[in-house]
């Protein structure tokens, strides 16, 4: 399963991010309210793990703002506030569980587990299609019309960034954020060859010039 965590306290952040993955979940981390929005609305996930108290946009306004555009994402509030009046908030807000810190991580394993078997999973496919484009994101397999070519999992995550962002142009930060992390040490001269990369490979089957380098910005993806 695909979890954005949405928590300011970056040890805290860092913490559940280790535990998680330990459990083969895949986990994003960002560290602000405008960070999650942005985040969700780049990649599919199925889990948003949600603090109350963010910077810029806070727990409540974020929740709100996702349950307009996604019905089908999961949520669960994390927050130290834990009145009846302030679970009430969180929930009506559109969260669909309640976590008070502190909390013991096998208690968010079983909350997760239990927002897992609530998912409807038959809105979600590995393969995304786009006019003649068809990205397999499972087996990093990418088709045009009848070509087809096998991406590395780095040019397959970039890819599916695209692929959900067509015509969206897409900040070098934020791409470099998202594919390898907010704490990367990697230079952005690895997301320049990765793009060349990925752009050999797309002449290679013959869908040419749809990588667009927006000078001073980063890329859009478009085919016409």
């Amino acid at each position: 399963m695909r979890i954005l965590l949405a928590e300011d306290d970056k040890r805290l952040s860092k913490m559940l991010e280790f535990l998680l993955k330990k459990e083969n979940y895949i986990v994003d981390c960002v560290y602000d309210g405008q960070e999650a929005l942005d985040y969700a609305n780049l990649s599919d996930y199925d889990i948003v793990i949600l603090d109350w108290m963010m910077p810029i946009k806070d727990g409540i306004e974020v929740c709100r703002t996702l349950r307009q555009t996604n019905k089908q994402i999961a949520i669960l509030m994390l927050t130290a506030r834990d009145t009846l009046d302030d679970r009430i908030e969180g929930l009506d807000s559109g969260a669909d569980d309640y976590l008070a810190k502190p909390f013991e991580f096998p208690e968010l394993l079983a909350r997760l587990r239990a927002l897992s078997r609530r998912i409807d999973k038959t809105f979600y496919s590995d393969i995304i299609k786009y006019k003649d484009l068809e990205l397999n994101c499972s087996s990093a397999n990418l088709r045009y019309k009848d070509k087809k070519t096998i991406l590395s999992p780095r040019e397959c995550q970039i890819m599916e960034l695209f692929v959900r962002n067509i015509d969206c142009v897409l900040p070098r930060e934020q791409i470099m954020d998202k594919i390898w992390g907010y704490d990367t040490e990697v230079s952005s001269n690895t997301l320049d060859v990765t793009i060349k990369a990925i752009r050999q490979k797309l002449s290679k089957i013959e869908a040419n010039d749809c990588i667009h380098t927006i000078r001073g910005i980063g890329y859009k993806f478009k085919i016409d």
